[in-house]
């Protein structure tokens, strides 16, 4: 039977970060490792109508609408998600951990002061040519009903059987018309990690992201996505995908390209950072 482990309130996020830190040099992953069988479920959760506002505005929503942004359930659940993965059995280190995909579905468009019950959990790990990824899945129900779930792919890269795990080689869709260009900040991952609870140091600082090899503060996927999805508009019942391709540096400029119901975020000379697609359920 899978254990099942309620809350009372979320999570503190900063003890949790403090935790995974701490324990992410002992971690050794493996895709035929083990990972923790544990839901963790958050009951009577209501939305910090301020705390809202600050990340439309941040990524782009409009304020003051009845419904959440597509993506914002997301952001509820992360203290679950970072209590799973901080845990000593999870398996992969949480220090340089890349959010990789994310597939959503909302089932209906939920009201934003709840109240709501969230889910989190995780479905198993899989070898990824760079290493090794776990999937998290995130439930969110109102009145016993699922009105929004996701599953992510967080990455933990290691050294690899590279002929084990080729690379598969897919054709790529045809380009998309460009839409808009953007210019981001270079505070971008600071604002974001504010309104999210997601500080990741990656996104913070050059500093703090050069320790773990890159060049500058790198945005967060999930506010490339919310971005995207703020300019592309989601319908009330639908299903989200999105791939994280390459890491957006900040400060940079890229350009928003959308048609047919997919939509990119490109980088200089055409870079695929991020790709996506909107359809009704």
């Amino acid at each position: 039977m899978t254990p099942t482990v309620e809350l009372p309130a979320p999570p503190a996020l900063a003890p949790l970060l403090a935790r995974g830190a701490l324990l992410s040099p002992f971690k050794r992953p493996r895709p035929d490792g083990g990972w923790p069988r544990t839901r963790l479920v958050l009951p009577g959760l209501r939305v910090d109508a301020g705390r809202l506002a600050v990340y439309e505005r941040v990524c782009g929503f409009p304020t003051g609408e009845d419904a959440l942004p597509v993506t914002y359930p997301h952001v509820l659940g992360f203290p679950l998600a970072m209590r799973l993965m901080s845990r000593p059995d999870f398996p992969l280190p949480l220090l340089g951990l890349v959010h990789t995909s994310i597939r959503i579905t909302r089932h209906r468009a939920t009201a934003s002061p709840g109240p709501y019950e969230l889910t989190v959990y995780a479905d198993g790990l899989a070898p990824h040519r760079r290493g090794t990824e776990a999937v998290l899945v995130t439930e969110m129900r109102q009145h016993g009903d699922v009105v929004w779930e996701s599953r992510s792919t967080y990455l933990a890269r290691h050294r690899t059987a590279s002929r084990q795990h080729a690379v598969r080689r897919e054709e790529e869709p045809k380009p998309l018309p460009a839409v808009e260009e953007w210019r981001l900040a270079g505070d971008v991952g600071r604002r974001y990690g504010a309104a999210s609870g997601d500080r990741n140091p990656i996104h913070l600082h050059p500093l703090t992201a050069r320790l773990f090899g890159f060049p500058r503060a790198v945005a967060h996927g999930m506010w490339t996505v919310a971005r995207c999805l703020a300019a592309h508009g989601t319908p009330d019942a639908a299903h989200v995908s999105a791939d994280f391709r390459a890491p957006v540096l900040l400060p940079g400029t890229v350009t928003y390209a959308a048609g047919g119901g997919r939509f990119a975020l490109l980088g200089d000379g055409g870079r695929v950072h991020v790709t996506g697609e909107v359809s009704p359920l």
